[in-house]
């Protein structure tokens, strides 16, 4: 108790002891990043967007819909329920700017990937009302006639490659190509691309179209795609086993 009210009562004691602290809880902290890689546990089934995947989400950005829906699911029991499983940090490994977001207006999107059948999408990004009538999301039916400007998707991969998004020299070739490839599965591409993504790529015309890529195929492919690429069956199996 005499030694308590002494650093209390002098205050450059007092300081001294808080900066000492500090620092201790500091080095443990930050010195252990110094020994890993990466702060992020790898994740069986991650893979760099496709091009056209990636051209969605520079749609789903452009229009400002992080304003409105989270890309990222909290571990409580209510948002699991309703939601699917928790988000996992390697989700978002690729992703410049992360779209975890801050409000939900509407309901997160996280786990939004096959959920529902391009056709209710190209519905529903045309006039939200049809398909959920208590919506207040706005329309964007300028979508499905706005052809999609890829001219630019050989830098866009460079430049995330700059920033650690595994895209090899082929794939920054071939973005081109691959964008075509993934809204048709019987052109000769189509083989390729699955060979550089993965098996887990969608491959179909997704705004239901024919004629040239619009911005609807490139923003119902990146919607169909969030929350899809984690087997979860893993997780919930070793949740049950404890």
């Amino acid at each position: 108790m005499i030694r308590h009210a002494t650093i209390e009562k002098n205050s450059l004691l007092m300081l001294v002891l808080v900066l000492i602290v500090v620092s201790i809880g500091g080095i443990v902290e930050i010195a252990p990043l110094f020994y890993l890689e990466s702060t992020i546990e790898k994740v069986k089934g991650m893979r760099p967007y496709t091009p056209l995947e990636l051209k969605g989400r520079d749609i789903y950005i452009r229009e400002g819909c992080y304003n409105c829906h989270s890309q990222m699911i909290r571990p409580l029991r209510d948002e699991n329920e309703r939601y699917g499983h928790y988000s996992l940090a390697a989700e978002s490994m690729y992703d410049h700017p992360f779209q975890w977001g801050s409000k939900r207006t509407g309901p997160d999107l996280a786990r939004v990937g096959k959920r529902y059948s391009d056709d209710w999408h190209v519905l529903h990004l045309t006039n939200p009302r049809a398909v959920v009538p208590e919506s207040v999301m706005p329309g964007y039916p300028f979508l499905a006639k706005t052809p999609l400007k890829y001219d630019d998707i050989e830098k866009r991969l460079r430049t995330l490659a700059m920033e650690g998004v595994p895209y090899t020299p082929d794939m920054i070739k071939n973005a081109k190509r691959d964008l075509l490839a993934q809204l048709d599965p019987d052109s000769d591409d189509a083989d390729a691309l699955i060979e550089s993504y993965g098996d887990n790529v969608q491959l179909r015309n997704f705004d239901r179209q024919p004629g040239a890529p619009t911005e609807l195929d490139a923003l119902i492919a990146y919607l169909q795609m969030l929350g899809t690429l984690v087997d979860f069956s893993q997780y919930d199996e070793k949740a049950n086993q404890r």
